[in-house]
């Protein structure tokens, strides 16, 4: 508590300091962009939050119930980036203050909220060559990797909450080759810890090991748009990203590799397992146009597991596979329209149900994807029965 009085008490002086001052920057690119008088840092400084409100309908035998409503700050986030010492070596800092930010306490992280989402260095090393350290996302399926204030629905897909890698502690190496003609193709590998963010308790199990590669056939999407969704730029000329990626999490330890419970067994000791994960994606857009595809397959070497008498302890890995089409379209008016469908298939021995979700969305964007207003309807069939109907809305709001 001191220390957040204390930062509280920082802001607060430093805003009345410079209250009267009048900045050359913009809604939209930064509360503060400061580099230093000899260029030896920059710092941009961004909060961000969105509000949501969330209507569900139950189906209950023939009919459906009355509906549940929730309202919630579903993401309110401080981000911080520049570079330091050379613009060859750029920093992201990124702290998440939401209860669905920094929940996850358990005793690998000392049972305390999980406030660092990102905190990385990133150094461009030689041409084309970028070797990443610290605590960021894998470059896992394009959706996941797309920032949560980049989306043209009010959240990612069951496909992603069911088989996304997100975040590790770890290193990365990036390399981009110009194959004539404007036709790029991006490496990314990764080594990392393997049990997800904030993690404070050692490696328990193996590593994580990530390797992804990117096609460009018709060059670089304006804005790095290939990692944003919606066609807010209304490219030109066609532009399509083509993406396979391949994750062996060794021994993991969690029914979800990154996630999920732990699989402790009777001794205290921990269930490992080898677990794999495959993505194949694409993005493409044209003029206001926009689509991106995902499928995702998850496997595991022995996925029930095992107590240390032979018996099985309940913890099973969430294996299976899932399709996700998504595409929409923006109007000259800033308005657009988007339409997702997505297939989920488990694998039998999780006993968990097939589900298949239809979703109509809408957005105004006022600056971007930094000032916006979404909303959207679901309808999700559980193995082919009417489970539940969801609307709903809610704005986002990034310095």
């Amino acid at each position: 508590m001191k220390s957040k009085l204390t930062l509280a008490i920082l802001l607060c002086v430093y805003s009345y300091s410079y209250s009267q001052e009048i900045s050359d920057t913009s809604f939209g690119k930064g509360l503060i962009n400061f580099v230093a008088k000899d260029s030896s840092f920059s710092i941009k400084f961004a909060p961000r939050f969105q509000v949501r409100s969330i209507s569900l309908w139950d189906h209950d035998g023939d009919q459906y119930g009355s509906p549940e409503y929730n309202f919630i700050v579903r993401r309110a986030r401080l981000k911080f980036d520049g570079f330091a010492y050379s613009p060859k070596l750029k920093y992201k800092i990124e702290l998440g203050l939401s209860n669905r930010d920094i929940s996850g306490a358990n005793q690998f992280n000392r049972n305390t909220p999980r406030y660092i989402l990102d905190a990385v260095l990133m150094w461009n090393f030689a041409d084309n060559w970028e070797f990443w350290a610290g605590q960021t996302k894998l470059p896992g399926n394009v959706e996941r990797v797309v920032s949560s204030g980049n989306l043209q629905l009010i959240n990612r897909s069951l496909l992603n909450s069911r088989f996304n890698i997100d975040r590790d502690l770890g290193v990365q190496l990036r390399h981009k080759s110009d194959l004539g003609g404007g036709f790029l193709m991006r490496q990314k590998l990764s080594i990392s810890q393997g049990e997800g963010r904030n993690v404070t308790e050692g490696n328990e199990g193996g590593l994580q090991y990530t390797a992804r590669v990117e096609f460009l056939p018709f060059g670089k999407f304006i804005s790095k748009g290939d990692y944003s969704q919606s066609d807010l730029k209304r490219e030109s000329k066609p532009k399509l990203m083509v993406g396979f990626t391949y994750n062996l999490n060794e021994d993991a330890v969690r029914v979800r590799g990154f996630a999920g419970d732990y699989m402790f067994r009777s001794d205290e000791t921990l269930y490992e397992t080898n677990q794999t994960t495959i993505f194949a994606d694409a993005m493409f857009k044209y003029n206001g146009f926009s689509f991106m595809g995902e499928y995702a397959k998850r496997t595991a070497e022995d996925p029930v597991a095992i107590d240390i008498d032979g018996t099985t302890t309940g913890d099973i890995v969430l294996t299976g596979s899932a399709l996700n089409l998504q595409a929409g379209y923006l109007f000259t008016s800033n308005y657009e329209v988007v339409g997702r469908f997505t297939t989920v298939d488990y694998e039998s021995i999780t006993e968990r149900l097939p589900t298949v979700q239809y979703t109509l969305g809408a957005s105004k964007y006022i600056v971007g994807h930094k000032l916006k207003v979404q909303s959207d309807l679901s309808y999700t069939s559980l193995d082919g029965n009417a489970d539940s109907i969801r609307f709903r809305l809610g704005f986002d709001f990034h310095f």
